[in-house]
């Protein structure tokens, strides 16, 4: 009695109890006819692995989100399959099959070579774990086994899920997922949708629901707490919301975010702005009362999504993800430190520190106060201190700078990010049209770019001296005297009034004298000949 009253107290009870035993769900059957998926939305590939696996004589589902796409009448972009097969077994039935993981290990399923190649994402039917489950089972955890071996309860102090490997049966498998529209099971051969949650039925409604205790699904995982952000991003724009309960428990659950590692909330926040819904993730966080006490970098995005440069920066990524193309976290993340990096930057240069260390300077500084120690940092950093380095060079458009830059592997990320700053006003346009030009054009065309951008900047050197008109000394009035008509009454110009000549100062010609007596000069005024 006093264990079951600290486990309820904890928020270790079992998703959906009944009775004081964990309740499954009711398996449903749902056919085609019902469910109306489109089989042409499916993935040739994924269909193909549920059929090896099924012709072995396994159970083998689509799960998961892509499940959930179908049902929409969206064409998934990522593939994941569900067995009842373990990861040895997957293994052995595909040429290009890779065990992967260490807490929960998966398989891939390799289709196709080079940057067309697809991967299926295997996994085996995981068992629901409480403490008293994790008791009685010495667990699948071949790879972690060192770690786990005497580990005894399957969840912490604060409800967090600590032992997850273990195989188990579909029912079960169900219930540990999370949202019910993310819970089910789709045969691609028989067309039917295996639900346990009515998660048909929420898709239909457009609500997004936590299956059991919405508080204490958070506890075992607080990462929840981002996905339900992320999918109700993902979802808003078809009507989704997130169901009252499910939503009511993300702001008290935030807390339990600081024990999760700081390179894991790193991953989880470029998932947040690098799925296609950054612009609505900032949008659901700030809805929802988690603008701020997340993570200190997804805080600055979101502090400075208004701005017009971030601004632009977040639509750019959604713009790209919508259209297929690759997007890179150093891209973004550069553009959203970028004020701190010029601020610093301008700050040493009117020190009189030399315009390049005092740049990398500044960009030391904001490492280590915005990025801090994550896992993949170095790469990042690079990445992104290639990018910014790159901004004061785009200003040199003459001798061999034009051609290195354009030969370096991030130019088009450093264009791109100069491309953004002249869409909001930071740089000329007239600069981000030129290389626009010169990076696409032939030698014949960027020799004449060339020849423009010297010309410009001799114009600029012209505006910028001052002119001096003289007055030629036979014109001079003497003292005293009155200007005559036609003269003009003011004074005469001098240098830093910016009054041009009316014509270029002749040279005068010194007449020489003759060299010797009786010497004289030649027709013309030139010196005989001797």
């Amino acid at each position: 009695m006093i264990k079951k009253f600290i486990d309820k107290l904890l928020g270790k009870s079992s998703p959906g109890t009944k009775g004081g035993k964990p309740h499954f769900g009711k398996r449903e059957e749902v056919p085609a006819s019902v469910h109306r998926i489109d089989p042409a939305l499916l993935d040739r590939r994924a269909a193909e692995v549920v059929h090896t696996l099924k012709a072995a004589g396994y159970e083998a589902y689509v799960v998961g989100g892509a499940v959930r796409d179908l049902l929409l009448g969206l064409r998934p972009k990522d593939f994941d399959v569900a067995t009842n097969a373990t990861p040895e077994q997957v293994k052995g039935l595909f040429r290009r099959a890779f065990i992967i993981g260490k807490r929960f290990r998966i398989v891939h399923v390799v289709h196709g070579r080079g940057r067309e190649h697809e991967v299926i994402e295997v996994s085996t039917f995981r068992a629901y774990m409480d403490n008293s489950a994790a008791e009685q089972v010495s667990g699948n955890e071949k790879t972690s086994k060192h770690q786990l071996a005497g580990m005894q309860h399957a969840v912490d102090a604060s409800g967090r899920v600590l032992r997850d490997n273990v195989w188990g049966p579909q029912d079960e498998d169900a219930t540990r997922r999370d949202f019910t529209i993310n819970a089910m099971y789709y045969d691609p051969e028989t067309q039917v949708v295996v639900d346990y949650h009515k998660g048909i039925q929420d898709a239909q409604k457009k609500v997004l629901r936590m299956i059991g205790d919405p508080a204490t699904r958070y506890r075992e995982d607080p990462v929840r707490i981002l996905r339900a952000v992320r999918f109700a991003a993902k979802l808003s724009a078809l009507g989704f919301e997130l169901e009252a309960k499910t939503a009511a428990a993300l702001l008290p659950c935030q807390p339990l975010l600081a024990d999760v590692p700081q390179s894991r909330m790193f991953d989880e926040m470029l998932k947040l702005l690098q799925t296609g819904h950054a612009l609505a993730t900032i949008a659901q966080l700030r809805k929802l009362g988690l603008a701020r006490g997340i993570y200190p970098l997804l805080d600055v995005v979101v502090e400075r999504a208004d701005s017009p440069f971030v601004n632009a920066a977040l639509a750019d990524t959604d713009r790209r993800v919508g259209e297929g193309k690759p997007v890179a976290p150093s891209f973004l993340l550069a553009c959203v430190l970028w004020d701190d990096v010029h601020r610093g930057w301008t700050q040493r240069l009117e020190r009189r520190e030399h315009p390049f260390p005092a740049l990398q300077d500044a960009i030391d500084d904001v490492f280590q106060q915005r990025i801090g120690d994550v896992s993949g940092r170095g790469k990042l950093a690079a990445d992104m201190r290639e990018i910014w380095v790159m901004q004061p060079r785009f200003e040199k458009r003459m001798g061999s700078t034009p051609f290195s830059m354009v030969a370096q592997p991030r130019f088009r990320a450093g264009f791109d990010f100069m491309r953004l700053r002249a869409d909001v006003g930071e740089v000329d346009e007239a600069l981000a049209e030129w290389w626009q030009d010169f990076q696409q054009a032939d030698d014949e065309r960027r020799a004449d770019l060339m020849d423009q951008a010297r010309e410009e900047q001799k114009a600029r050197q012209r505006a910028a001296q001052p002119v001096v008109r003289r007055v030629p000394r036979s014109a001079a009035p003497a003292a005293g005297a009155v200007p005559s008509e036609g003269e003009a009454d003011g004074p005469v110009p001098q240098a830093g009034d910016g009054v041009a000549t009316d014509a270029p100062r002749k040279r005068r010609r010194r007449r020489r004298k003759p060299s010797g007596a009786g010497g004289g000069t030649g027709e013309g005024g030139a010196p005989a000949a001797d």
